[in-house]
């Protein structure tokens, strides 16, 4: 029997440990939190110090608590020692105590002991149980803080968010800071006031090629500005602001002779990046692979804690991945070095070993994201990981080998070309020395000068020189307004502003999204009417300096002074409940004000025709209602997502009202959860609505086909939807018949008389999946195309599109393994019908 037990949170991370210790050792997994504050009720005692109560955290159909806990309570009560090994931070230190307060036996006592490792590797394992040590109260005490903040700002703010506006609504210490960042991002850009201005390109030839492209930089000693549109205009600046200065320009230049007035040539150096800390993993992931925070921080747990790896077992191949630090170990430094100087030569590797400094806010008892083992190349373990965990493992490596090499090296040149009064300037770059860009490039948000100077490729000139000019061309352009957020941009900015750990971010990507306050739309973050609301609600209402930028930051500075042991964490809360208190009065006053007051307003309600409806608050912002036939619509019209919305109406202009084509009945202007859309006045009898789009224009009414439906034999109708358009019955929504679009293949599944069809999934990401679902779940990610498989005389080939390879085709069955070795061209099918689960 084994004398001693060892409890870790994962059954995985218990497997992989296993092998290590030996039959001395009997590792179980505690499968995360087993007790936590309680599901209904405060469970904080305000009054006493904010003495929390926890109990353990009662059974669900994923878990049962109750068996866990008692078969570790048994396992205890047969051992000699107690080994806690949870993760090493502050959630894994939480854990340890509630593990300790309820599986540890008290008598007879049992020694317990603390035992923390960076990686799950067998060196590491055995150093940290060589050194056990106790549980940091200070760690206890940080996530302790935290979650009772996260407890009281959650259960007192959000019951008054839901009966206010309605429905399942939550706010949050940092969710609803991160909301607020998505919402004023929208609102610069729906605010945002365009800029013209000109630049002048001149295409130029040299005695030797190639030909190159010159952009005018000064005009008499004044630089042309074309970039910080938000300063005001220096001296020594010049704006060319419309056509006809441009013009003027153009035409005084062509007269002019283009001569090279000087060339300077410097070498340059980029240095390599640091290795990942977790934040920087999640942007770089979500850049590059396209992955979701929460699934880089699910791909890198599963990394962490093991995968099998033949005859080797479960092996752990990443080091911790929640960590702010940069330092890497001297013993993972040397390995690296030895594998740089052996695969790439001494040229790639510094005479010394690379340190980065870490943040000064940075947990450096953690080390960088980084292979446990070097020498584990992503080729070596291809057979054993799966696709996405190969991607994500092989962005960890070659950032950690890269971080390690020598800088690359480009030798960036300058001409200046006189052309009169004007001058133009070419800028290029070359390679000199690829060094660390040999194996790694970060990624990046947007583009840069430095990425167009690297496409651009100069003649060798000399000064003096007279150039010939090819052509000379004015070029307009508008200042764009400030992106939205994408989660690898938004992860970055909450970073860069201190609000939240790196640890939270996945969970604060995923409730925004879940609780319909976002969505994405290609990938950027877009405030929906509920997230407006909520956000709108919770700043007006008096949480203005709670749910900001630097409050939020600086609870995150405090939260680390009380792992540091500087701050008791109780007189950290009692200073945010003060505060806390006041604002939360003032928002229950402001809720109940809202929520009772009526406006009365000059409208005319579009379905009894009385006058005088009134203006109240709902889930989607303010309404009308009318107080005869409690007939509802929206208290505005649409506002444009896009600094380039509509035009707007003249003066004592209306727009003229639409009627439904259904019944006849006027449409009215309504707000829900996707936004605006035109719904009738008929309503509930008539259920016609028309989606709004971004631009304020409203979806076009149904077009009639000549093609009835074979549920109930209506006319068929093409409308558009959400995801563009589509073909349902014109009887919807007694009649909720969907014509779904088909690509001409047949089930392949033995025995299914469906055939595949396009899909949207919730995010309106096409697929393609059998018609017979739920019976039959057969689906594919790429288009199937009918064409027989060369190699297995497969009936059909999947077609996928990729910007490096271009369109090409391969088998579905992967025991086959065929692919076209050369570039197809797509096969295009203009869309017609859209699977969807409602027609509106």
């Amino acid at each position: 029997m084994a004398k001693n037990l060892v409890i870790v949170e994962s059954p995985a991370k218990a497997k992989t440990i296993n092998k290590y210790l030996g039959k001395d050792y009997l590792v179980k997994a505690s499968i995360g939190h087993i007790k936590d504050l309680p599901s209904k009720g405060l469970g904080v005692d305000v009054e006493h110090n904010f003495e929390p109560t926890y109990e353990l955290i009662p059974d669900s159909k994923k878990r049962n608590n109750k068996k866990i806990v008692a078969e570790l309570k048994k396992a205890a009560k047969e051992a000699d020692a107690i080994y806690l090994a949870a993760d090493p931070d502050r959630e894994g230190e939480a854990i340890c105590q509630h593990l300790a307060e309820e599986i540890v036996p008290k008598r007879p006592a049992k020694p317990a002991y603390r035992v923390m490792f960076n990686e799950i590797t067998k060196r590491a394992v055995n150093a940290a149980f060589e050194h056990p040590r106790q549980i940091d109260e200070n760690l206890v005490d940080a996530q302790q803080a935290r979650r009772v903040l996260d407890r009281l700002v959650g259960y007192k703010v959000s019951p008054l968010l839901c009966r206010t506006i309605g429905g399942r609504l939550s706010a949050g210490r940092v969710q609803s800071v991160a909301l607020r960042m998505v919402v004023e991002r929208e609102r610069e850009i729906e605010q945002f006031i365009k800029t013209e201005y000109w630049t002048i390109g001149a295409n130029l030839s040299a005695k030797l090629p190639p030909a190159f492209d010159a952009r005018l930089f000064k005009i008499d000693e004044q630089t042309v500005k074309t970039s910080g549109f938000d300063q005001e205009l220096k001296k020594n600046e010049i704006l060319i602001k419309e056509q006809a200065q441009a013009d003027e320009i153009v035409a005084e230049a062509r007269q002019q002779s283009f001569v090279v007035g000087d060339v300077t040539t410097k070498e340059r150096k980029r240095n390599p990046v640091p290795p990942f800390i977790t934040s920087k993993l999640q942007q770089e992931a979500s850049r590059k692979l396209g992955f979701a925070v929460k699934k880089t921080m699910m791909l890198a747990q599963k990394l962490y804690e093991g995968v099998e790896l033949g005859d080797e077992g479960a092996v752990g191949l990443i080091t911790y991945m929640r960590t702010d630090s940069t330092r890497v170990s001297d013993a993972a430094l040397g390995e690296v070095r030895d594998y740089i100087d052996r695969q790439y030569g001494a040229n790639y590797l510094p005479e010394k070993a690379v340190y980065y400094r870490s943040k000064k806010d940075a947990q450096d008892a953690h080390e960088a994201i980084r292979p446990t083992e070097v020498s584990r190349t992503p080729d070596s373990l291809a057979k054993y990981l799966k696709p996405e965990e190969l991607k994500l493992y092989r962005l960890i490596w070659q950032r950690f080998v890269a971080s390690q090499m020598m800088p690359a090296v480009f030798d960036q040149t300058t001409i200046d070309i006189q052309a009169g009064r004007f001058i133009f300037r070419a800028t290029g770059s070359v390679q000199k020395f690829d060094g660390f860009l040999k194996i790694y490039q970060e990624g990046r948000d947007e583009k840069t000068e430095e990425d167009e100077e690297a496409e651009r490729s100069l003649p060798l000139v000399e000064k003096g020189e007279t150039l010939k000019l090819n052509s000379i061309t004015p070029e307009q352009h508008f200042t764009e307004p400030p992106p939205r957020y994408t989660e690898a941009t938004l992860v970055k900015a909450l970073e860069e502003k201190g609000i939240g750990r790196p640890s939270t971010y996945a969970a604060i990507m995923s409730t925004i999204q879940e609780r319909e306050y976002v969505e994405k739309i290609q990938s950027r973050f877009h405030p929906t009417a509920l997230g407006k609301t909520v956000n709108d609600l919770l700043i007006d209402g008096g949480f203005d300096d709670l749910f900001n930028e630097s409050y939020t930051a600086r609870m995150e500075e405090e939260l680390d002074e009380i792992e540091e042991g500087k701050i008791r964490w109780t007189k950290a809360l009692r200073e945010f409940y003060d505060k806390f208190e006041g604002d939360l009065k003032q928002f229950q006053k402001y809720v109940k004000d809202i929520k009772e007051t009526s406006v009365p307003t000059e409208e005319v309600c579009l379905k009894c025709n009385t006058p005088g409806m009134v203006q109240k608050w709902g889930r989607f912002g303010p309404y009308l209602k009318c107080l005869n036939c409690e007939a509802t619509r929206d208290a505005g019209p649409p506002a444009g997502a896009d600094g380039d919305s509509s035009e707007p109406q003249a003066a004592g202009e209306e727009a003229e009202p639409e009627n439904c084509e259904l019944c006849g009945k006027a449409m009215q202007l309504k707000r829900g959860r996707f936004g605006p859309f035109l719904g009738c006045t008929g309503y509930p009898e008539c259920r016609n609505i028309r989606k709004i789009g971004k631009t304020g224009v409203a979806a076009p009414p149904p077009v009639p086909l000549d093609e009835k439906c074979p549920v109930d034999g209506a006319q068929l109708v093409k409308r558009v939807g959400r995801f563009g358009e589509f073909i349902s019955c014109s009887n919807y929504p007694k009649c909720k018949y969907i014509k779904q679009e088909t690509v001409g293949v047949s089930c392949p599944r033995p025995g299914c008389k469906g055939e595949i069809v396009v899909k949207k999934s919730k995010r309106g990401k096409a697929f393609y999946g059998c018609s017979e679902y739920p019976n039959c779940n057969v689906v594919y990610w790429d288009k199937p195309v009918l064409e027989t498989c060369p190699q297995c005389n497969a009936p059909f080939l999947l077609e996928k599109t990729t910007k490096k390879q271009g369109t090409f085709r391969y088998c579905a069955n992967e025991d086959c393994g065929y692919r076209s070795n050369e570039a197809v061209e797509p096969i295009v099918k203009p869309p017609a019908t859209r699977p969807s689960r409602s027609a509106n």
